[in-house]
């Protein structure tokens, strides 16, 4: 597992050794599909976000990242199935859709990320990553 990003397509590959270094420098909003590689769900939904990460590569950064390579940044955005979509907008995550979901909501999501996104960041107030309501 090196740090080395990977490019498949309009999609990046990442793990625990390069996201901190993606968030930090991603201007653009962010999509990011946390997947299992077993996962039959992930596959049925993967066509889908290739497809909406031909079509919005402009405007937004779409990412995968193998919930087995990244389990502490799994861990950090409360990732517990797969597939779960984060939506990140200036390096905060702002919204999540979790499991096989209906491919026009996700491009629905993703629509209102581009548009939205920055006010959505404005108008929260993030919690520290140390706080849980679970302690």
């Amino acid at each position: 597992m090196g740090s080395d990003i990977i490019t498949n397509g309009d999609i990046i590959e990442l793990n625990d050794a390069n996201w901190e270094e993606m968030l930090a420098n991603q201007e653009k909003p962010m999509v990011v599909m946390f997947y299992l590689p077993a996962c039959s769900h992930c596959k049925q939904i993967e066509p889908y976000f290739r497809e909406y990460a031909a079509e919005f590569r402009n405007s937004c950064t779409f990412i995968r990242m193998n919930g087995m390579d990244s389990p502490v940044t799994a861990m950090r955005y409360g990732v517990r199935s797969a597939p779960t979509f984060k939506f990140f907008c200036k390096g905060k995550a702002i919204k999540e859709a979790v499991g096989l979901v209906y491919p026009s909501l996700l491009k629905s999501a993703i629509k209102e990320l581009i548009e939205h996104g920055d006010e959505c960041v404005l108008h929260s107030t993030p919690m520290p990553d140390e706080i849980s309501p679970y302690e």
